[in-house]
């Protein structure tokens, strides 16, 4: 819809579309639909939840199992997300690298991106 046509919106790293890909089979849902929300210290969050239906505003991105729907209103934030999922001794999960975001809190949890400019 944004993107750049042929070019999927997202990437997943080998680690992040094993990871989803396990756990659509496991849950038997459509995908992990991700988005963004006000919240944070640094304004924005990331919202990831596995979905049983695909909404069909949703841009669709399948890589090597695995399905990621990326909900409507935050298609212009992730275009060039790549998305990861590492795990350390301490902490799993999935990481975004971002190229929109201009700052973060701390703790990672939420990001700031660039405001759009005013539309005449």
């Amino acid at each position: 819809m944004f993107g750049i046509p042929g070019k999927a919106a997202v990437t997943l790293t080998p680690s992040a579309a094993k990871q989803i890909a396990k756990l659509m089979a496991r849950d038997g849902s459509q995908g992990l639909r991700i988005g963004v929300k006000k919240g944070g210290c640094a304004g924005m969050e990331y919202t990831m939840d596995y979905v049983s239906e695909v909404n069909p505003l949703d841009e669709v991105v399948e890589q090597d199992g695995a399905r990621v729907l990326i909900a409507p209103m935050a298609q212009m934030f992730l275009i060039g997300t790549e998305i990861d999922y590492e795990v350390s001794l301490l902490e799993s999960g999935f990481k975004f690298r971002n190229p929109n975001v201009i700052d973060s809190c701390g703790c990672g949890e939420s990001v700031k991106f660039e405001e759009a400019p005013a539309r005449l």
